[in-house]
């Protein structure tokens, strides 16, 4: 029925379902790099793996071994727990292209029995070049040596180029053709600063994609972003039409700077958007239990999962909602003031009563506290809300109730 009754003018146009959708989940690596996150500890890394797992994200970046030795810990830690839980989401670890960062991935996965993807990375774009004082032939030669070395010793290759997305086409082809030749299986181009547009993402995915065909190589493109202009999810979309079969995200969009592609956020658009078919049900419990272990409070405006998401005290939007409720439909009451379903993450829309609610609030809110709606009731909350600057506790609302 609601189909006849919404008009979704996003279907004109819209581009076709990709053949392939995967999701990277960096929370527990790159969603670390945040300034200003607490560092979970290993048991509330193994939550929200598992809670990683339950919502079907295909693989997750475990750490970055060469960080240390209490890195080395975690990361094996994590690994082990994929193998004797049975996940079904498989790990990758991030290093630089060099052996170092290589070799205790090796070892992890040698004691574990994880088969690990290695996430390499080097920076690519000529402003990084400069600063760093790199030449192209220094990044080929170590892009080559890092790669052959890691497929000898049994990994499966992401080859990384950091800042892809100020990167110039010739570089890039000269990396890729390298990269592929040595044995990458995947290429992952990163908008590290987020720096990219919707038709800046796609333009150099299809860029990838043809170096690749060119290649006859049957690898595929990763799309790794960044929300520095607030771009991150459309840019993911486009990354996706366009041809990228992989992104990479982070809960609460948590990373470095103001953070990486929120995977929340992500997963509900690919979900309404028709690109994925996944089970939402776990969602708030695992940005809440993100929330929890990083310390990064969920904004009370945040999209889908922020507490007022749902919520409303505007008399004009809480008076439709409660005459679709009446009408016992709660897949109207869910549409008729929200573009995305709260029951999709398991939550329901909540009516709160307010300076700029009518009192058809104050009527739903007794209802559903089971509180006789008499005239004199209903008038002296209203006329609370009405002289209040806030939203109105339950406290509040009772001793107007029962004064």
């Amino acid at each position: 029925m609601l189909e006849s009754l919404i008009y979704d003018w996003n279907k004109i146009g819209a581009p076709a379902k990709p053949p392939r959708v995967m999701l990277d989940d960096e929370t527990l690596r790159d969603g670390l790099q945040s300034p200003s996150v607490r560092t979970p500890t290993i048991e509330q890394k193994i939550e929200i793996l598992h809670l990683i797992d339950q919502l079907g994200i295909d693989t997750a970046d475990i750490g970055l071994p060469g960080a240390g030795p209490h890195v080395v810990g975690d990361v094996e830690r994590l690994a082990r727990e994929i193998v004797e839980s049975k996940l079904t989401v498989r790990a990758n670890c991030a290093a630089r292209t060099t052996q170092s960062d290589i070799i205790p991935i090796v070892e992890i996965s040698q004691r574990t029995g994880l088969p690990l993807e290695v996430g390499m990375f080097i920076g690519s774009s000529p402003i990084r070049q400069y600063t760093e004082g790199w030449s192209l032939d220094f990044l080929l030669t170590t892009t080559e040596d890092a790669i052959k070395f890691a497929v000898k010793e049994g990994l499966q290759v992401m080859y990384v180029t950091e800042d892809t997305t100020r990167s110039d086409p010739a570089t890039l082809r000269r990396l890729y053709e390298v990269a592929i030749r040595a044995g990458a299986h995947r290429i992952c181009l990163a908008d590290t600063v987020g720096h990219a547009t919707p038709w800046g993402a796609a333009a150099v995915v299809r860029f990838a994609m043809h170096v690749i065909k060119e290649s006859g190589a049957a690898i595929h493109v990763d799309w790794h972003g960044h929300r520095d202009r607030d771009l991150a999810i459309i840019n993911s979309i486009a990354a996706l039409e366009a041809g990228a079969t992989r992104i990479h995200a982070a809960a609460l969009g948590i990373g470095e700077r103001v953070g990486n592609t929120p995977m929340d956020l992500l997963l509900v658009n690919l979900v309404v958007m028709g690109f994925i078919d996944r089970d939402l049900a776990p969602l708030m419990e695992y940005v809440e239990a993100v929330s929890r272990a990083t310390e990064v409070p969920i904004p009370d405006n945040y999209p889908v999962v922020g507490r007022d998401a749902f919520r409303t005290a505007t008399g004009v939007h809480a008076a439709a909602v409660v005459k679709a409720w009446k009408k016992g439909d709660r897949d109207l009451m869910d549409a008729v003031y929200s573009a995305i379903p709260a029951s999709l993450v398991g939550r329901e829309q909540e009516i709160e009563v307010g300076p700029m609610s009518g009192k058809s609030n104050v009527v739903f809110w007794l209802e559903r506290h089971g509180i006789p709606c008499s005239d004199p009731v209903v008038d002296r909350v209203f006329a609370k809300a009405k002289s209040s600057t806030t939203v109105l506790t339950e406290a509040e609302i009772l001793a107007e109730v029962y004064r």
